[in-house]
Parts: structure tokens; sequence; C-alpha cells
């Protein structure tokens, strides 16, 4: 069986990665990822990779029996009669999300539209999300209603050890108060860049000068815009947008510090305090995106638009979660009650039944792949 993984256009990463670590020994074949050359450290030596801009990444989609993907798959390719795509997507919808957005580039979304038409399977974290996520693709196909593989090891037994080694990675102390900052992306940034890089929206020196060295400001861009980066060291601050997995960070980190992200709905299984900076909240509600729902009304912490209303409710980091424990636990039976450490078990059966499907002779041009030649391992 040939199974061909894509994560954030080319990281090893999320419910993909999960899904390999998994299911590559258990299921015999060659299993290969589409690879961003610039993020190739995050990927384990020996594993198996193609340019994710290549002719080679085309002719491995093409090949494959089984597509396991967290997002669209922007390039064009035909898939195998057959064959089966597995879009595990990558976020609980606060923002709205394909045909709902406000605002986008014209003849965007029908691009996209071409790789939802791919789908065998989409995978749904909660049901909140379930119809959203079909109504948002225009999506009558099979719904996964599993929870994220990406997002079993927040409570799993090894949580404890991965806290400690992450936090050794990236020097932080025992002690120090690790504040990991997730903004997402404003679509405009993207499609038209700014000149000079992408600044994060919080003053990074000030803030952390202000706290002193009790705290360490971890700020990792959203993967659409991490290469617009503008790279600058910071006293206090470790930029963690080139960290290959966003769960191991969330072990390792006491505080999320996050606006409209996905990620407070994986973050919210860790139990541990959130703190929304919502600076532009109306312009990004009522023009750029839109939300599904409102979000001070359920956010699970302190809700603030200054850098010293943010400054203040890290000060005060106990009280506020104290103070919004009821709505955190309202939050979590919402967005996470699949959040379990089964999500990838519940997965199994596509893989088992891509492994059937594979037994099967190969139809015509799919055994003529140059698969050894074509796959690089990682060194």
């Amino acid at each position: 069986m040939l199974v061909v993984y894509n994560s954030f256009d080319g990281r090893y990463s999320d419910s993909p990665r999960v899904l390999h670590e998994t299911y590559a020994d258990q299921y015999a074949g060659e299993h290969v990822w589409l690879a961003d050359p610039d993020h190739l450290h995050g990927f384990p030596s020996g594993t198996l990779t193609v340019p994710i801009d290549s002719r080679d990444a085309v002719d491995a989609l093409e090949a494959a029996d089984l597509v396991v993907a967290n997002t669209h798959l922007e390039m064009e390719w035909n898939k195998a009669p057959g064959a089966t795509y597995l879009q595990t997507w990558h976020g609980t919808p606060l923002k709205r999300i394909h045909h709902d957005v406000l605002w986008a580039p014209e003849g965007r979304l029908a691009e996209l539209d071409r790789d939802v038409a791919r789908w065998d399977h989409l995978v749904s974290p909660n049901p909140v999300s379930t119809p959203r996520l079909r109504a948002a693709f225009g999506y009558s196909g099979s719904v996964l209603e599993t929870g994220y593989p990406r997002n079993d090891v927040l409570t799993s037994p090894a949580a404890p050890k991965i806290r400690a080694r992450v936090r050794a990675a990236l020097g932080i102390p025992d002690g120090v108060t690790a504040v990991l900052y997730t903004p997402t992306w404003r679509d405009r940034d993207y499609f038209e860049p700014p000149a000079g890089g992408l600044e994060f929206a919080l003053p990074l020196d000030e803030l952390s000068r202000d706290l002193g060295p009790g705290f360490c400001l971890l700020p990792r861009l959203h993967y659409k815009v991490t290469h617009l980066r503008n790279d600058r060291d910071v006293p206090g601050v470790v930029d963690v947008s080139y960290y290959p997995d966003v769960a191991e960070l969330f072990l390792a980190a006491d505080v999320l510090v996050t606006d409209y992200s996905s990620t407070m709905f994986d973050f919210a299984a860790t139990g541990k305090p959130m703190i929304f900076y919502t600076y532009d909240m109306a312009a990004y509600r009522d023009s750029l995106r839109g939300f599904y729902f409102d979000l001070e009304p359920i956010a699970p912490g302190p809700v603030v638009g200054r850098p010293d209303e943010l400054r203040e409710a890290l000060w005060n980091l106990d009280a506020g979660h104290q103070a919004h424990r009821r709505r955190y636990r309202r939050f979590q039976k919402a967005f996470a009650p699949l959040q379990d450490t089964h999500a990838t078990e519940r997965l199994r059966p596509v893989y088992e039944q891509a492994a059937q499907r594979a037994g099967r002779p190969a139809v015509h041009g799919r055994s003529g792949f140059g698969r050894v030649s074509a796959f690089a391992p990682t060194v």
C-alpha cells in the first residue's frame, strides 16, 4: 500500500503525523510525505519524502492508495480509481471558512473546491463543527466525527515527559511561565504581503521587558504566513513558528494567548489558562472573515484588546482562570468531548479498508511509478 501524507503544506505535524507514527509500521508498504524544504528539519531521519511543489509529488498522489492531508492540496492531480482521500482538516471553526468567508480573492474558492471534490472522508473534531464544515465546504460525503488524532497526546500518560523534553529544548527553566502566543492569520497579509516582513501584533519586546524574567514568550505565526515573519532576536522571546508540532507546545506552555485561532479548542483539553488578545475583533468579525458565533460570551478566559490589559491578565493569571472556571468547563463540554486519547484508533478502519483495496491488481499506469527513485529518505 502506498500512503501519501501532507500537513500544513509540507510539515511533519498535526493529525497526519500521528496517523503516520501509529500506522506506518502496522500497514506494510510505502508511507511518503510531501515536504517543504524549509521544514525538512522537522522530519525524523529516514522518513520518505518528495518536495511538495514538484512533479514527484503529483506522481505520488496519483499513485497513492491512501492520501492523508490536514488542509487543501492545491496542486492539480488526478486521484486513482479506488484510492481513498482522508481529509483530517485542522480546527474547530470559530472564524468562517471556505464559502462562508466574507472576503476571498477572486477565483480562490473555486480552486479549492476542486480538492474538496476528491475527498472521501472528512474528519470532524466535535458535534458543533460537523454541520458547519459540511455547509462551508459544500461537502455531502462521509464525515467521521472522531476528534483529532493530534490531540490524543494532550491527555496521554506521555504528556508530562513531553512537556519536560520540549521545555528543556526551548531553554525554559522550571518555575518560568511559558506563554504560547498563537494568532490566526489575516487573509490580506497572505494575499497582499506587507513590505519588509510580518510583525506580530503584540509588541513582544515591551511585553517581555514588563513581565520580567519569570515569563518566557513563545510566539507562533499561523502556517499560512510563517514565511513572512520578520526575524528579530528579543530577550525573553523564543519564536516557535518553525517548531514542527503545536501539540507539543501546548504541553510545554503554561498559558495560551490567542485571538480567533482554533488552537483555543485544542488547548482546552489541557485545562490550562487562556487569554484572548482581540485587538481587531470588530474588523475581523464584520469585514474580513466573520464568526460562526460570538467569542466574548463563551471565551474561557479574559478577553482583552490592548497590550497593557494583556500584561495585567498575565500577572493575574490564576485569578483570571479561577474566575472563568465554570465557563471553561462548558467550553470543554461543547468543543472537546472527543479529546479522550482515542481519536487515532477511531480512524483505523480507513487504513484497514485502504489496505484491503490495495491488495487488488494495480490499475493501468500505477505500476509504472518510480517509487524507489522518487522518494528521498531524510537524513
